[in-house]
Formats: C-alpha cells, sequence, structure tokens
C-alpha cells in the first residue's frame, strides 16, 4: 500500500528526481519562467512554493536551507529580495507559481506547460531568458521586416 507517499515517480530514481527538480527550480528562479512537460510542472509547483514560503521568512537560517537548494549566491538574494517581496507574491499565503499549458510537443505529442512566478509575463522576463547579442538580433531582424512590409 502507498499510503502517505506523496509526489509523483515520473519513471525516475530518486536522486534523479530530486536532480531535476533542483535544476527546474534552479531554472525557476534565475530566468522566471520555463516550459516543461504537465507533470513535472505540476509537481514543481510543490518545490517552489516551498522555496518561497522559506524566503518570505528572511532569516539566516532560511538563506542557508534556500543556498543548500539554489547553490548560487546570487540565486539566494534574487530569491529573497527580490521574488519574496514583490506584491503579488507577499501578500498571498500559497499558489506562488502559475501552470498555463501551452501545447502538445511535436515529437512526442506530451503535453507541455509553461511555469511561471504569479506577475510574470513573457515581455517582463525577456531579458532574463536571452543574452543580450540574441536580443540585439532579435530586434534587429523583427526592425528589418517592419522596413520590408
Amino acid at each position: 500500500m502507498r499510503h502517505k507517499k506523496s509526489g509523483r515517480k515520473l519513471n525516475r530514481t530518486s536522486s534523479h528526481r530530486k536532480a531535476m527538480f533542483n535544476n527546474m527550480l534552479i531554472a525557476l528562479v534565475k530566468y522566471e519562467m520555463i516550459q516543461t512537460t504537465d507533470p513535472k510542472a505540476k509537481e514543481l509547483r510543490r518545490f517552489a512554493d516551498r522555496l518561497i514560503t522559506t524566503a518570505k521568512k528572511d532569516t539566516v537560517a532560511a538563506r542557508r536551507n534556500a543556498f543548500a537548494i539554489l547553490g548560487d549566491k546570487e540565486l539566494v538574494a534574487k530569491l529573497f529580495d527580490d521574488l519574496a517581496k514583490r506584491d503579488e507574491i507577499s501578500g498571498r499565503n500559497g499558489g506562488y507559481v502559475r501552470v498555463l499549458k501551452v501545447e502538445n510537443r511535436g515529437s512526442d505529442n506530451a503535453p507541455i506547460s509553461r511555469v511561471s512566478w504569479v506577475g510574470a509575463t513573457i515581455e517582463s522576463t525577456e531579458k532574463l531568458r536571452y543574452p543580450a547579442h540574441i536580443l540585439e538580433n532579435l530586434f534587429e531582424d523583427t526592425a528589418e521586416e517592419e522596413d520590408e512590409g
């Protein structure tokens, strides 16, 4: 019987699952928006909500716990000083992550979802997700298309 055994296994070993969710949390804090399959996104929600709840305490012990997960001082500082203090997040008692279904993946038709913090939009996270040289090329291409059209 599976009493008190929560969480999806996702056909992975426990160490693989732990590493995968740590990497996904790092990407979510860094880029504020990621795309993944539906079951992974729904499971990631649990870990992300716990991380923000820890960040809202803003104690030394909470920072150390977050550092144990994220492994980067800059990401911990962003989590505590920026994300946890946003109006959309600080005024809530849970539900800090939004999971939106996007489409099905072309290769295997797996349902893909976009995971983001509440209040984050595609436009507000564009500078985080793309390096500067790619953003310049994106804007040059759109400017050329507008000039031609």
